[in-house]
């Protein structure tokens, strides 16, 4: 509690700091020798101002040379690639427009999920209203139809997922053999992904000419190569300190050691912080995700799940109403939740505890954006406590010995500001539907509670016995029946013959007559 009390400080101070120096700071999009038109269209969006690796990207991308930016996540990487090759495609009112290839794309931005790929068409389409350049995004899940129309029907920008590109490029549709741009977003992710191949069989593709820029948040091995083998003379960007995985300082770390059943109470609880807004939930399978976010609707949160079980419409639709405020809980897998940008999310939530420091630092990266502040807050059960010792000593983070914690600790309420008595409840359990006492039955046998009155009437032949066992007298009495109240009459035919005496045998194997009756001692 001592070590998160001290990241908040922290917080708070480098927020302070962060506006002192944003004040002291004039330069301006248009000073870096951005278009007027793109300019006019972010300053209707209410930015003005470019973040360090926007500042540091522009002047170089502008003038076409290749790079590798390195930022963490949340920093403006979008328009930082977004605006030269937004700036450096010609639109069709340019003369130069008549001699390129008609409707062939001149630039490619590959992305490593759908999420993103929507978001970075989201803030081309934002920054180019003015422009009239047409952008298609392109991914998988989606039938082809639409797409194959609009790649027919010419396009500017091409924003998209692989695997989608790759099965474009194979049907003849998409021609990227006139591409003077090519960009490779949130690369480390489509290293972790496997898409290693697929991107290789895309740059191939594209002309040796072209323009690469590769954005990532951490440097493998494998994007160095990458970049040594496919690119001409890059310059490295970094916006970053010099640890590759250091976190965003405005957001404030809780770690927690809870339980699995508690924890739904927990993240109720958080939710009626002071200062909760929007909060992802991340885990570690998508039944898990389904799960919690059902529980958590039941409670009267609203939430949304989003996995890769799911229906590409749901998730666009999911993702749609958690940027519109429509929901306030968004309970994500790792791979389904990679390069999500929402504005105002004031909490994550890791579930269950991150796989490695990589996880980590990109989940929590979800908060925090944009200069923002955040608070992550990550549940380690029990079983999980080796592999986050691991995860805190490679990050260097003050909590090697998380504190239990249950959803009615006090320093729970205190860390996250939970005013007192608040429950992880806002709406009253659903009741349990029981039938009324007269149409259940009684414990005992299951014999029904309503009189003999209401019973209906059974049309039961009471001359009929049910056992071969030769006591039918005693339930013959209890009727008030012998088998000689229907006795057989000479001279009317066939004499009746009850099915007792019919099946009753002697001891000596032999039958009695059939017309006699008996009765037992």
């Amino acid at each position: 509690m001592c070590a998160a009390g001290f990241l908040l400080r922290v917080r708070r101070t480098t927020t302070r700091k962060t506006t002192e120096s944003d004040t002291a700071v004039t330069t301006t999009f248009r000073e870096l020798g951005v278009l007027p038109l793109i300019c006019d269209a972010l300053e209707r969006a209410g930015i003005t101002t470019p973040f360090a690796i926007q500042e540091m990207t522009l002047s170089v991308a502008l003038m076409g040379t290749d790079l590798i930016g390195q930022a963490r996540t949340g920093t403006g990487k979008t328009l930082a690639f977004g605006i030269p090759v937004m700036q450096r495609s010609v639109t069709m009112s340019d003369p130069a427009y008549a001699d390129l290839p008609q409707g062939k794309p001149q630039a490619l931005i590959v992305a490593p999920t759908r999420e993103l790929a929507l978001q970075v068409s989201n803030d081309l389409h934002l920054a180019s209203k003015d422009l009239g350049l047409r952008v298609l995004t392109v991914y998988g899940g989606v039938g082809y139809d639409t797409q194959l129309d609009t790649l027919a029907a010419g396009v500017d920008i091409v924003v998209g997922t692989p695997g989608r590109l790759i099965d474009l490029a194979n049907r003849k549709a998409l021609d990227l053999s006139h591409v003077h741009a090519l960009v490779l977003d949130e690369a480390d992710e489509m290293l972790d992904l496997g898409f290693l191949p697929d991107v290789e069989r895309l740059l191939s593709m594209t002309p040796e000419t072209r323009q690469t820029m590769l954005f990532s948040a951490t440097m493998p091995a494998a994007i160095v190569s990458l970049a040594r083998t496919h690119m001409r003379h890059p310059m490295n960007i970094r916006a970053e300190s010099s640890y590759e995985n250091a976190t965003v300082p405005a957001t404030a770390q809780f770690i927690y050691l809870a339980h699995d059943l508690d924890k739904p109470e927990i993240i109720g609880r958080v939710l009626q912080a002071d200062d909760a807004e929007k909060m992802i939930v991340f885990t570690r399978t998508k039944r898990q995700a389904q799960r919690i976010a059902d529980d958590l609707a039941e409670r009267g949160f609203s939430a949304a799940p989003l996995h890769g079980d799911m229906a590409q419409v749901a998730r666009e639709k999911a993702l749609a109403k958690f940027r519109e405020d429509k929901l306030k809980v968004l309970v994500c897998t790792d791979v389904a939740a990679r390069g999500i940008d929402v504005r105002g999310v004031s909490h994550v939530v890791n579930y269950t505890c991150p796989e490695d420091d990589k996880t980590y630092v990109h989940r929590i990266g979800r908060t925090g954006r944009a200069g923002a502040s955040g608070t992550a807050i990550t549940l380690v059960d029990w079983p999980d406590i080796a592999r986050w010792k691991m995860i805190n000593k490679t990050l260097d983070l003050p909590f090697p010995d998380p504190q239990e914690t249950y959803s009615t600790s006090e320093h729970l309420f205190h860390d996250q500001g939970i005013p007192a008595g608040t429950k992880g409840r806002i709406v009253d359990a659903a009741p349990v539907e029981r039938k009324p006492r007269e149409d259940r039955g009684s414990d005992r046998g299951g014999r029904s509670d309503r009189s003999s009155s209401e019973r209906p009437a059974r049309s039961r032949d009471r001359n009929r016995t049910r056992t071969r066992s030769g006591a039918p007298a005693a339930q013959d009495a209890a009727s008030g029946q012998t088998d000689s109240a229907a006795p057989a009459t000479a001279g009317e035919g066939k004499p009746e013959v009850s099915r007792t005496n019919r099946r009753r045998r002697t001891r000596s194997g032999g039958s009695k007559p059939t017309g006699a009756t008996t009765t037992e001692a």
